[in-house]
């Protein structure tokens, strides 16, 4: 009783800890995206379009191995506990790190950026670890963690990246690991551990396998399973902004790199507010439900108004409502843990991260594609907001979905109030 008190004290720390774990996770992303173009060209000897083509590699190589990692790293924390998983896979950060700015070849940058998809899964324990120290609001509001610090990571990589890039190329990785190593030196001695051990269970590898983690969550009622391929359609909808932007500025308002970098610190700062400030009021006061819904909204009003701005400025508004969307994929998460057993939690979010990959493998690629096809000299129509106009489209697909799950006659959802919903 007295270790169980003891863990509860540490707590706030330990959501520190989760917080700074997932930021640097992202970060790692953000970091090397404005140095890795000139990198690429100076390892592989290679001009800027077939060092883009490469880049699409590395992507697909982190995403692949997230897809492979997430749902074995989820299942061994429901096995051995969160924190021995977070601590290893921060450490695998910092190799990583380590093999991208020593790298002296292109072959080495995808042996780091393979370490660094095994190492990225470890954000399906850190969710794993806020599910087991948070019940009800709290859970869902705790969950704003993760996506504050995603896009805290994300914004403060770029602009880390840009800044020491420029004084050495590869001084950005070298920070970048040094963070990963104290982050785990830190939470060595300061995370608890969240996972009890009556609520443990044997490892099993059939459970563990990507494909069969996708699976499983058919064995969820049809309303939950339902939820989550809403929740996969938004995160492929959101690829359009992440993979997009900072091209259709420059398609479409020739703006310099500094100017992209503004607009991407407003972004930061917007989702952090959202996501580590807004949702902890907006959930407790209208519920679970109606912030999934709302959110969906926004980000399809954002996505339309990003797709047909013709003001430079303007693309500081229209992103306000894009960003309030965050409510939605918070309160999505939530809801959806809420119905699996604490004894699966790890499994569940090693399943949900696994789609997030498989988003990130797609979607880029979708997007991209859609942007070039709509800009290039022969298109026929010249239009660079279509990648923004089909994620809109794809988030009103996701509202759909969303109502029909929460007509459908479930219990759990129909006694869900006020975003509490029954313990099981």
């Amino acid at each position: 009783m007295a270790d169980t008190k003891q863990q509860a004290q540490k707590r706030p720390g330990a959501l520190g800890f989760i917080f700074v774990t997932v930021l640097i996770d992202t970060m790692g992303l953000g970091i090397i995206i404005p140095i890795l173009p000139t990198l690429l060209e100076q390892l592989g000897h290679v001009g800027v379009s077939m060092a883009s083509q490469y880049s699409g590699y590395l992507t697909f190589t982190y995403a692949t191995m997230q897809f492979v990692c997430a749902p074995i790293l989820g299942n061994l924390s429901d096995r051995y506990g969160r924190r021995p998983v977070l601590l290893i896979s921060l450490v695998g950060f910092g190799i990583d790190y380590l093999f991208m700015g020593f790298a002296p070849s292109i072959f080495w940058l995808f042996i780091g950026r393979f370490i660094a998809g095994v190492a990225g899964a470890s954000t399906t324990t850190a969710t794993a670890y806020i599910s087991d120290v948070s019940s009800g609001d709290k859970r869902a509001a705790n969950f704003g963690l993760i996506g504050a610090a995603t896009g805290l990571g994300f914004i403060l990589g770029i602009g880390l990246g840009g800044f020491l890039g420029g004084v050495f190329i590869r001084l950005p990785f070298f920070v970048a690991g040094g963070l990963a190593f104290i982050n785990a030196i830190y939470g060595y001695f300061v995370l608890p551990e969240s996972l009890s051990v009556e609520n443990r269970r044997k490892f099993e590898f059939e459970r563990a396998n990507p494909v069969g983690s996708l699976l499983r969550l058919r064995h969820y009622s049809l309303a939950v399973s339902t939820l989550i391929t809403a929740y996969t359609i938004v995160y492929i909808g959101q690829k359009a902004v992440e993979s997009v932007l900072p091209f259709y500025v420059v398609e479409k308002f020739h703006w310099s790199e500094s100017s992209i970098g503004a607009l991407g610190i407003f972004l930061g700062l917007l989702i952090v507010g959202v996501q580590g400030g807004l949702v902890r009021w907006t959930i407790p006061k209208f519920g679970l439900r109606k912030n999934i819904l709302a959110g969906i909204a926004f980000y399809g009003i954002g996505l339309v108004l990003i797709s047909f701005n013709n003001i430079p400025w303007m693309m500081y508004l229209v992103m306000i409502p894009y960003c309030m969307g965050g409510i939605g994929g918070t309160a999505l998460q939530g809801f959806i843990s809420e119905h699996v057993s604490p004894k699966e939690q790890g499994e569940l979010q090693g399943a949900l991260t696994s789609l997030v990959s498989v988003t990130t493998i797609i979607g880029p690629l979708m997007m991209t594609s859609i942007f070039h096809r709509f800009t290039s000299p022969d298109a026929k129509v010249h239009f660079p907001g279509a990648p923004f106009l089909l994620g809109a489209i794809m988030m009103g697909l996701a509202i759909i979905l969303t109502i029909r799950s929460f007509k459908k006659k479930d219990p759990k959802l129909l006694t869900e109030k006020a975003g509490t919903i029954p313990n099981h």
